[in-house]
């Protein structure tokens, strides 16, 4: 379910889809909505570990002062979700622990 209204926040336009994967997993989004709302909306509740405990976080506060919806985005570790905006071919993925940069295909070290 999404909000698509909102008292404050601009209305949300549901006619421009896009696509998004999360860990390989292709997820439909709406141009515009924030990656967290699109996982949401799949039924992905974790978005990453904690490093320590190994504990599932997701999303808590949602205005992205809070680290618990980091997620691994396009390659970029400790990114939040939840004020990140979805774009067509975003790869998104599960954070473990701290998280760190993945090394793109056809860079030198």
């Amino acid at each position: 379910m999404r909000i698509v209204e909102h008292p404050i926040l601009d209305e949300l336009d549901t006619s421009k889809k896009v696509t998004i994967y999360c860990d390989g997993q292709p997820i439909e989004a709406l141009e515009g909505e924030p990656v967290a709302s699109a996982l949401m909306n799949a039924g992905i509740r974790s978005f990453r570990t904690t490093q320590k405990r190994k504990e599932k976080r997701g999303i808590f506060c949602a205005i992205g002062r809070c680290t618990d919806c980091m997620m691994i985005v396009d390659g970029v570790p400790n990114t939040r979700t939840c004020v990140t905006i979805v774009r067509d071919g975003m790869q998104v993925k599960t954070q473990e622990g701290l998280g760190s940069f993945e090394e793109k295909k056809g860079e030198d070290k």
